[in-house]
């Protein structure tokens, strides 16, 4: 039993139900969407592997993410768009994001571990750092939202080519922000957090 396993078993013993975790992807990148998802697990058997995302290759998450969607009690996944992050700032997307995912739970939760944030959304929350180092449940919903995100913007790569987002993702690369300075921002490029390496364009 691994110890993120064997918290999220402690922790749903003793609220006496079962317990969900939420973590997002995409708060940094300088393109793209911030993407969040919420994960309730079966406490009665684990998924051996499944750890941070951070921590883990792009082929071991694409393996873990079919076995966690397939095994999961229930999941939901919310992504918040660049224009949304530009209008209300990436913390209050990245809430907006949480609270849908909540909401959105068909298994209500006992417990809703969260990486560091306090998220109102009507079920009892447990803010922890580094929950998705600590929290079994955490570290499948960041899978989930990793993978997405990863797909998301491989889908961006095709549509605005010339960027090489299914490189980078999105993250400000030196070869990422050579390419936004020479080739100008795409509609996908978050205009806040571009202005210091090009003037944006104007709507």
């Amino acid at each position: 039993m691994s110890k993120l396993f064997e918290f999220d078993r402690g922790l749903s013993l003793a609220c006496g139900g079962n317990i969900a975790g939420m973590d997002e992807a995409g708060r940094g990148p300088l393109a793209g969407p911030v993407v969040c998802a919420a994960a309730v697990m079966p406490m009665d058997f684990e998924i051996e592997g499944i750890d941070d995302s951070k921590a883990l290759s792009p082929k071991v998450r694409e393996k873990l993410y079919a076995e966690i969607t397939a095994a999961a009690l229930c999941y939901t996944v919310s992504v918040i768009d660049s224009d949304v992050i530009d209008s209300i700032n990436i913390l209050q997307a990245t809430k907006l994001g949480m609270q849908r995912c909540a909401e959105g739970l068909t298994v209500r939760p006992r417990r809703l571990i969260i990486d560091a944030l306090d998220v109102a959304c009507g079920i009892e929350t447990l803010p922890l750092t580094k929950a998705d180092a600590t929290s079994y449940n955490v570290a499948a919903a960041s899978i989930i939202a990793k993978v997405t995100r990863d797909r998301l913007m491989e889908e961006f790569d095709e549509e605005f080519p010339g960027y090489l987002f299914a490189k980078h993702k999105g993250y400000g690369t030196r070869e990422h922000i050579e390419l936004l300075t020479r080739r100008g921002a795409c509609p996908i490029h978050r205009r806040t957090f571009i202005k210091n390496f090009i003037t944006p364009p104007s709507d």
